[in-house]
């Protein structure tokens, strides 16, 4: 689910903070809407099932922990040896033993059902799972029945009906109003200098050598917008099945999201990390909601691993499916019960600093932090208005282990982005809030390389404001990045 805010009317102040917040998320959220709801088109192929299989082990798999280079970049290799982080057997691929027992034992069915059809569509390495899509029930049952095979669930059933997806032109030159004049950040001065972030840019520090992955649920014209062509977008990759024919016409929430750390545009708007390295990973299908999206954002955590991505910034958060009531509960909220939550609970260990969205559910009835935003040793994000103060939509914690969430808050009532058109629009989400925190921790980790992912996420938060009281609507409160580079500076030099 791409995060944005919903509210609900409670009393007469709330109430017209209500109607004015959907007036502004209906005319920011307007692009991405007319690219995805404009028609309606029959689902292609029929009905189809997704499923995911837990396997027991890792038998017969032909690499060894010994050889990581065989399916790990030298950049994450590098990254785990600078951190001291030893590899396991979860970062083994999953057997190609048993991958082509699913292959023979779904032929065997095809062959007597000539209208079947068997496609493996993902594996998971942290979780050893394989996704098979299938039209023929039968299969499944089959493949569930196998000795290598600890669980089955069904995670997608195809839709009666999906959007057709209309082209959305981006604007070539900024309207006259974006420009702040003589302001070096523009529209986005206020949420750098909340957490003081500016000053880790005077002193050179924004984001240079530093790699952030983006999961998000499309990146509509990031390809052609002038102001993100100063971005340095190093790849991209789409997990969702079918992948997109349009990559950059999907919807532009990861836009967004990626101008407030990459846009580089002086008086418009300036990101948190613009001389970050970026990945644009698409792993939300905004066709539906079903439990499949786990697995496609674990796939893209995997493939951001491998590649040797330093950060991940993440917009993404779950609690409810669709035609899947109670799926979840909130007392699953304990960093591991979610398939997304346990991938995102072993990001640190891989030396890796997963930032997440908090979630907009404060005003809703399930009101806390979504999945996975409950994970272990990450990075999640409240959102802030411009007084400072929490915006009731933003998702409470804490967790159901007891552990502070969210851990720290930014300015996301409004935030200063770009849209898919290009323009400069102000947002409000906690999706918003996430990605400047995970550009100003690029810039801290900038300027000390040598420390490990748990020991930036420790001194983000010690930083904070509120770390002395913690609670369960500002966590550690608002970071302080300079404060943290100070204090990092005064460590490295003891």
């Amino acid at each position: 689910m791409i995060i944005f805010a919903t509210f609900a009317p409670m009393n007469h102040n709330r109430y017209l903070y209500w109607l004015i917040a959907c007036l502004l998320l209906s005319l920011t959220m307007l692009p991405s809407a007319m690219a995805l709801t404009s028609q309606k088109i029959k689902y292609p192929g029929g009905k189809f099932f997704i499923w995911r299989y837990t396997l027991k082990d890792k038998q017969g798999s032909p690499y060894s922990i010994e050889h990581p280079s065989h399916w790990l970049s030298r950049k994450a290799i590098e990254r785990r040896k600078r951190q001291g982080l030893p590899l396991d057997s979860t970062d083994l691929p999953v057997s190609s033993k048993y991958l082509k027992l699913f292959e023979k034992t779904s032929g065997d069915i095809i062959k007597a059902n000539k209208s079947s059809e068997f496609t493996i569509i993902g594996t998971s390495r942290w979780n050893n799972t394989i996704l098979v899509r299938s039209n023929d029930t039968t299969l499944f049952r089959r493949l569930a029945a196998l000795d290598c095979v600890r669980k089955a669930e069904k995670v997608w059933i195809s839709p009666d009906s999906i959007s057709r997806l209309i082209q959305t032109k981006a604007h070539n030159t900024f309207n006259p109003w974006d420009s702040v004049k003589a302001e070096p950040y523009g529209n986005g001065k206020e949420q750098i200098e909340m957490l003081l972030g500016q000053r880790l840019h005077n002193i050179g520090h924004k984001g240079k050598g530093m790699t952030i992955a983006v999961l998000d649920g499309g990146f509509q014209n990031c390809n052609v917008i002038p102001a993100i062509q100063h971005a340095n977008i190093i790849g991209t990759k789409d997990f969702v099945y079918p992948q997109s024919k349009f990559f950059y016409q999907e919807t532009d929430h990861g836009t967004k999201v990626l101008s407030a750390m990459a846009a580089n545009e002086p008086e418009v708007l300036v990101g948190t990390a613009p001389e970050a390295r970026y990945w644009l990973l698409r792993c939300e299908d905004q066709q539906t909601e079903q439990p499949v999206e786990e697995d496609y954002w674990a796939m893209a955590a995997e493939f951001a691993d491998s590649a040797g991505v330093d950060i991940i910034s993440s917009s993404l958060g779950y609690n409810e499916y669709d035609s899947l009531p109670n799926y979840y509960h909130q007392h699953d909220l304990d960093g591991h019960t979610a398939l997304i939550s346990h991938t995102a609970s072993m990001l640190a260990k891989k030396g890796i600093i997963l930032v997440n969205s908090a979630g907009n559910s404060g005003m809703g009835p399930w009101k806390k932090i979504t999945f996975p935003a409950d994970a272990d040793d990450i990075l999640t994000v409240g959102a802030l208005n411009t007084e400072r103060k929490n915006a009731p939509f933003s998702g409470v914690g804490p967790t159901q282990d007891g552990r502070v969430k969210p851990d720290v808050m930014a300015l996301g009532s409004p935030t200063a982005l770009f849209s898919g058109r290009g323009t400069i629009v102000r947002d409000m989400g906690t999706s918003f809030s996430a990605p400047i925190v995970a550009g100003l921790v690029a810039c801290l980790w900038q300027a000390f390389p040598q420390k490990t992912a748990l020991e930036i996420i420790r001194l983000v938060r010690q930083t904070s404001n509120g770390y002395e009281k913690p609670d369960n609507i500002y966590g550690y409160g608002m970071p302080n990045f300079w404060r943290a580079y100070m204090i990092g500076r005064l460590d490295r030099e003891k």
